[in-house]
């Protein structure tokens, strides 16, 4: 009998199922009451919550299929030819990468977004017939000139480019991605922020008729996120419109999402339709539900574990290290981009 035993920077399959699974099961039965139980009995959340340790990963097909696999889950889009040819944007060489990039196939098959589906593997089938287009961005709060705008406003306002960047989870795992947008540093500045206003934040959509998990009560959908204005114009922080030299897919973001590459991914909010400046500090999605455990500012950082597990080590999406297990690598501070942002975060800032 083989006995494995797992190593101290291993995330146990209990660690990483969703918060869902660890905070939110007793007020979501409470809320429901015997309804509710007997939904999570019949599979129809408690199957899309629990998968596999890792979430599941994309099949051998997938893998060969490459481009396919993120193209057909952009059903329904109805983007024009001009947008198309935004695609692949020109590589800005200044951000490099120390590892590969992850291969396609993983980065947009193994993916967050509990809008959709607990379940990391399903969340690309769930959100295959998601509309996206058009697709309205309201801007408001302290600006000189609220307004509503269309994302084919933004792809014509503002150049693309490519950008290699990590791209660190909570959970403790990690990509390499080709991220195609342009900096919200331009995209803040355009909108002519008062000088009342601090932070940005920011909201994505309320559709539970495309997506299902919207339906039930276990988080205060929609889904909110914000940053201090400083943080979003860094000259690393991005709105991101495409992957892998395509234009992004459902279950990565489209058409419009925020990448800011020093901090978990959970403050890269997906499929933004609203942007408010504001002079206080708005609350953010899992501060608010789960505060002792996700800080508003979520700085990637090796020396300050999540409650339930370490952070001093991340393991590489779709890698193998020759053992059948994926490449580990240690956790850098800021995710490796200290130089760039470690100065917002001095003492007294």
């Amino acid at each position: 009998m083989l006995i494995r035993i797992r190593r101290d920077w291993e995330i146990r399959e209990s660690d990483v199922t969703p918060e869902s699974a660890y905070v939110e099961r007793r007020r979501f039965l409470r809320t429901l009451g015997a309804a509710g139980a007997g939904l999570l009995a019949g599979g129809l959340v408690l199957a899309g919550e629990e998968g596999d340790g890792k979430g599941g990963a994309p099949g051998a097909d997938e893998k060969k299929a490459g481009a396919s696999g993120t193209d057909a889950s952009r059903s329904g889009t109805g983007d024009g030819d001009w947008k198309r040819k935004l695609y692949p944007a020109k590589r800005n060489e200044k951000y490099t990468l120390d590892r590969p990039i992850t291969d396609e196939a993983w980065a947009t098959g193994y993916n967050n977004f509990y809008e959709f589906s607990f379940n990391k593997a399903q969340v690309r089938h769930v959100a295959r017939g998601f509309k996206t287009e058009p697709w309205k961005i309201e801007v408001t709060g302290l600006v000189k000139k609220p307004r509503t705008l269309d994302v084919d406003d933004l792809l014509r306002m503002f150049p693309l480019e490519e950008r290699l960047y990590r791209f660190r989870c909570v959970e403790a795992w990690a990509m390499a991605v080709p991220w195609a947008g342009f900096p919200l540093k331009s995209f803040v500045e355009k909108m002519e922020p008062l000088g009342s206003a601090k932070y940005l934040r920011m909201l994505t959509f309320l559709r539970p008729e495309q997506a299902p998990m919207q339906r039930y009560e276990l988080y205060p959908w929609p889904y909110f996120e914000g940053l201090r204005l400083d943080e979003a114009t860094n000259e690393l922080a991005i709105l991101a419109t495409g992957i892998y030299g395509k234009p992004m897919p459902n279950q990565n973001g489209a058409p419009l999402r925020l990448i800011v590459p020093w901090k978990y991914g959970f403050k890269s909010i997906k499929s933004i339709v609203k942007f408010e400046f504001t002079e206080k500090r708005p609350p953010t999605f899992w501060n608010a539900l789960i505060p002792d455990e996700y800080d508003f500012m979520a700085n990637v950082d090796p020396a300050v574990p999540h409650p339930r597990w370490s952070q001093a080590h991340e393991r590489m999406i779709g890698t193998d290290d020759g053992t059948g297990n994926e490449v580990i690598r240690p956790t850098q501070p800021y995710n490796g981009y200290a130089k760039q942002v470690a100065h917002l975060y001095r003492r007294g800032t």
